[in-house]
């Protein structure tokens, strides 16, 4: 499972990369553009044609979204934050991959894709530093890193489950398939096969009062 996940996850990486040499990110395009863009790119390199979860493209005010949120198509601004979460579906295995782009030289706006990815890093080292550490806890802890950067935590999660398509279904309350404030299971509990469970972590950071926010996502245990 590891190899097939990291494999997965290096594909989606050069995704993102022919995403911004074909300079599919830019003002006047409308992110169904955007995204109709990506899913063409993807099929051509890779032949995907096939994705676990709904294509993300969010500009502007439609950043500070949540995933279950469908907010009205916007057309990217001269001056502005974009992100991408895509969860394309590689030979059975998921991926999932989030990145920002700052179109422009706003400086809040870079601050911010730093910041997200600096807290990616110390999530996963959190998670590294915790063997017990519950879904619960790690949410929490985001929470935390967004506070001391002077954010707000935008997301009602803070990561998932991830796996072979379509990825393990848990019986019961689905809040535990998610780093949830509500998932008080260690997240390093074994399937119900026994076998070891794997995460993505996502960082979601907004401020309301600019209407901005920024979105980093991959694997949190492996890599």
């Amino acid at each position: 499972m590891t190899a097939g996940l990291l494999d997965a996850q290096q594909k989606a990486h050069a995704l993102f990369a022919g995403i911004k040499t074909k300079n599919l990110i830019r003002p006047g395009r409308r992110e169904s553009e955007i995204n109709e863009g990506v899913y063409a790119l993807a099929e051509n390199m890779f032949g995907i044609r096939r994705y676990w979860h709904k294509r993300i493209v969010r500009a502007g005010p439609n950043t500070l979204a949540p995933y279950d949120e469908n907010p009205p198509d916007l057309t990217v601004a001269g001056d502005d934050i974009v992100f991408l979460d895509l969860g394309p579906v590689f030979e059975e295995w998921e991926a999932d991959y989030g990145r920002t782009y700052v179109v422009g030289d706003d400086p809040l706006k870079q601050k911010l894709c730093r910041e997200i990815e600096a807290a990616f890093t110390k999530g996963k080292q959190y998670f590294q530093d915790h063997p017990e550490i519950t879904a619960a806890e790690l949410y929490a802890y985001a929470q935390q890193l967004a506070e001391q950067a002077g954010w707000e935590y935008g997301g009602p999660i803070a990561g998932h489950l991830i796996g072979v398509f379509p990825h393990e279904k848990i019986a019961g309350n689905m809040v535990t398939l998610y780093v949830h404030p509500q998932n008080h299971n260690r997240m390093r509990l074994p399937d119900a096969s026994g076998r070891k469970r794997h995460w993505i972590l996502e960082i979601h950071f907004v401020d309301r009062a600019r209407q901005i926010g920024g979105f980093y996502e991959e694997l949190l245990t492996i890599g």
